[in-house]
């Protein structure tokens, strides 16, 4: 049964019964009766609610690296909580089954659910993932509250398209992060997405202004984001925040609404190659057989070896919540609180 539907937040009046939701860059402005583009904050009778409020789409227990996270908490498991909807139109969406339809099939749960899911799993920690998380910010702020006073870390999945004042109340509450950088253009953001680069690129700055443990995902799609520019332009980003950020270049593969052919692994490896003489850590996915190791910039020894994910990490040593290498004893570029 679904939950009540609450008030949304980030909501402000306009004139007679037009609404218009400030959680993000759309700002759209919604009609009684209607909801905005991620289709889950709905405008009834004047009201900004949240129909949507609990609705979980899916529960699971993932290996860490799934999320893609390597350098958080790595070879642990994690409870994924997915959710229904989004506030971009990508394409090429790999999880538009949930992401485009509203209505996809779910259950609610409130969040104090979603804790005891969590902890009777065993897992130290929840992944907001899969849709968009941030179109479901109340949720999420109320689920991390509870997370965080029950010793639970808290990881976003996420677009990054929000607005400055979600941005900064969901950050607050945010262990560790990866990001989408979905291409590093203006245009493609606005025409082919619908979402804003510089929102993006804000999200990803403040996470790592505010301690959060950050990583980047970028999907590359052949005639999209595959250019040598544009490749040089997302390096050039990552790097000018820091060069120690991971880098995941995850290989493309036709669906939803585009029909571009698969990603090449040698195009893909050789892009990876390309980010290595720039950016410390960069990994490629969604590739059968890869293998992406971490090795000791000390004494050159692996840390983490991965398989798929098949994890490794006999390498690593973990003292109190800072990891070393096993092998010299020096400090390892791993994160645990």
């Amino acid at each position: 049964m679904a939950i009540q539907a609450p008030q949304a937040r980030y909501v402000t009046g306009l004139s007679g019964t037009l609404i218009q939701c400030l959680l993000c860059p759309r700002n759209c402005r919604i009609p009684a009766g209607a909801r905005g583009k991620c289709g889950v904050r709905e405008n009834r009778d004047g009201a900004g609610l949240l129909p949507y409020y609990g609705a979980v789409t899916a529960l699971a227990l993932d290996p860490i690296e799934k999320k893609p996270l390597y350098h958080y908490r790595p070879g642990s498991s994690i409870c994924s909580v997915g959710f229904t909807g989004c506030n971009l139109h990508c394409p090429f969406c790999q999880n538009w089954r949930i992401s485009q339809h509203a209505d996809a099939p779910a259950r609610y749960l409130s969040p104090a659910e979603v804790i005891r899911k969590a902890q009777s799993a065993g897992s130290a920690q929840i992944a907001y993932t899969y849709s968009e998380p941030l179109v479901h910010t109340e949720f999420l702020l109320d689920c991390m509250s509870l997370a965080r006073k029950a010793g639970i870390a808290n990881v976003l999945i996420s677009n990054g398209c929000a607005g400055p004042g979600p941005r900064e109340a969901v950050l607050r509450l945010t262990d560790a992060a990866n990001i989408d950088l979905k291409c590093c253009s203006e245009e493609t953001y606005t025409r082919v997405l619908g979402g804003d680069l510089p929102a993006v690129i804000g999200f990803i700055n403040r996470a790592w202004e505010m301690g959060v443990h950050l990583e980047v995902t970028t999907l590359v799609i052949p005639g999209l984001n595959d250019g040598g520019e544009e490749i040089r332009r997302c390096i050039d980003l990552i790097r000018g925040i820091s060069p120690h950020i991971p880098w995941h270049l995850s290989a493309y593969h036709p669906d939803y609404r585009w029909n571009a052919p698969p990603t090449d692994p040698a195009r893909l490896a050789s892009i990876a190659d390309r980010a290595r003489e720039a950016l410390s850590y960069v990994y490629t996915g969604n590739i059968p057989g890869e293998i992406n190791d971490t090795s000791c910039v000390h004494c050159g020894r692996r840390l983490v070896r991965r398989l798929g994910y098949r994890i490794d990490t006999g390498g690593l040593e973990l003292k109190g919540t800072a990891y070393y290498c096993a092998h010299c004893g020096n400090a390892a570029p791993f994160r645990y609180a």
